[in-house]
């Protein structure tokens, strides 16, 4: 039977409360205060805390931390639903504001202890079989295998905790991001590692259903709810029942439309456009967004209440710039399957294309990278795919000056500083006026370019701006 703590100052709330969950066959024990829990029992030997967040003496979010693992689920006014959201940021596994009804508070507390059984189960697996396959190898396991997602710096590995913490829960999830960074991908994952694993998940991008369908899309409509509703018809919030629902731009959903998704979350039910009845849905929700949601609630293009609701768990995907050599083993994994396609296996990149790659902003993110490789595999007609291929133009800013200054060539007999001289003074751009001036007589405009690890469309942009002509004689009037 599990033993549930209840600590809540005010007696008539507290009785309430232990009765409800005695007749529910919950074993209960009772506090005032912090201190007196802390007095009167063992904390961490409890299945389940539900504290008052407003307590005398220390607030109930010091429960978090004494119970040392334990789930602790908060109790608030509707007034401080702030404050309650800021308790889950600090560790409670959820908040319930007062006042509520007895079969809300039986279902948050199911689900906390169902979650909990899960979580257990589950890590109680995955160590017995990392001790079968890896012979009871000591050390902790990076792999991200079972995620789906390829990678290894260190936000991604951040990245891969949180989704092996957040999956086995219900919890609402945002996931924030740019456009083309993977989001979905980490849906998927949260989905796929979940205990509705074996359920659909149901995916919906918001900013593809005009406006006037979307409501009628989510929640369904009867017969006759409005032109051209020739006959029922379930929503994809319906479809989703007992799986997982992924709202793809959800800032993107009109007004409107939040307020029924926020019922949805509230009280677990929907109603179809149309319909005066109400049906109840088991649905886990994961939205996703690249807009400051923080900041429409602010303005009123998003309602606030709903980004609290969403905000319980936020997790943040870096964009490809910022993952480091990531993009290039995304680059090759993107190269493998496009190769596969085409009934390919001698393509490769060329170096300036790797390096291409690697100093490229890449605004389209994942996506972007997606489309330039399957580009120049269609286009390629030799083994080595070219950076031309791909279509990328890198600019000099986006180069680090010391990395830049290193692709000089060693001359000699030259009074002028070189790669092998100081040059920590020189911008960029008179790195690059430099550069070409004094190595022009000698090099082609393509040897030049290489040299600077940018196009020769973008070398020629860069003379044209930095009034730098081209010599007329000799090797360097290559066309």
């Amino acid at each position: 039977m599990p033993h549930i703590l209840i600590v809540e100052d005010e007696t008539i709330i507290r009785s309430a409360l232990r009765r409800l969950l005695e007749r529910n066959q919950y074993q209960v024990s009772e506090a005032g205060s912090v201190q007196e829990a802390q007095e009167r029992f063992s904390i961490p030997s409890f299945d389940l805390i539900v504290s008052d967040l407003r307590l005398p003496g220390a607030p109930g979010t010091e429960l978090i931390k004494l119970g040392q693992g334990k789930p602790v689920l908060i109790m608030t006014s509707y007034a401080s639903l702030r404050s309650a959201v800021d308790s889950m940021k600090m560790g409670a596994v959820d908040y319930i504001a007062k006042p509520f009804d007895h079969d809300e508070m039986l279902q948050a507390v199911s689900r906390i202890l169902r979650d909990r059984q899960t979580l257990q189960s589950m890590q109680a697996e995955r160590a017995a079989t990392a001790k079968t396959v890896t012979g009871d190898k000591s050390g902790p396991d990076n792999s991200n295998g079972e995620i789906g997602i390829i990678g290894s710096c260190p936000p991604m590995q951040d990245m891969y905790s949180k989704i092996r913490k957040v999956a086995p829960t219900d919890s609402n999830v945002l996931i924030q991001g740019e456009s083309g960074t993977g989001k979905e991908l980490v849906a998927r994952a949260l989905h796929n590692l979940s205990r509705r694993a074996k359920a659909p998940m149901i995916s919906v991008n918001c900013a593809a259903i005009p406006e006037s369908l979307i409501e009628s899309e989510l929640f369904g409509h009867e017969k006759g709810a409005f032109t051209g509703a020739s006959a029922g018809r379930a929503g994809l919030v319906e479809a989703a029942d007992g799986g997982t629902l992924f709202l793809d731009e959800i800032g993107e959903l009109p007004l409107e439309a939040q307020a029924r998704l926020l019922r949805v979350l509230q009280e677990g039910e929907i109603r179809r456009v149309g319909s005066v009845q109400s049906q109840k849905v088991d649905v886990r929700l994961i939205a996703a967004t690249h807009r400051d949601l923080k900041s429409l609630a602010k303005v009123g293009q998003f309602r606030e209440d709903l980004y609290y609701r969403l905000h319980v768990i936020a997790l943040k995907l870096p964009a490809l710039r910022e993952r480091g050599a990531d993009v290039n083993e995304i680059a090759n994994a993107f190269l493998a399957r496009q190769s596969l396609k085409a009934g390919r296996n001698d393509l490769r990149f060329a170096p300036d294309a790797e390096h291409a790659i690697r100093h490229y902003s890449w605004p389209g993110n994942v996506r972007e990278l997606e489309n330039a490789v399957e580009r120049a595999v269609i286009l390629c007609e030799s083994p080595d795919i070219s950076a031309e291929l791909l279509g990328i133009d890198i600019e000099l800013s986006d180069l680090d000056v010391n990395e830049f200054i290193g692709l000089a060539p060693q001359t000699s007999g030259s009074s002028s500083s070189t790669a092998g001289e100081p040059t920590e003074d020189l911008s960029l751009e008179d790195y690059f006026q430099h550069f070409v001036l004094e190595h022009q007589d000698h090099m082609t405009e393509t040897e030049l370019a290489r040299k600077l690890g940018v196009s020769r469309k973008c070398l020629w942009e860069r003379r044209q701006r930095l009034g730098i002509p081209r010599r007329k004689t000799g090797v360097a009037s290559e066309t």
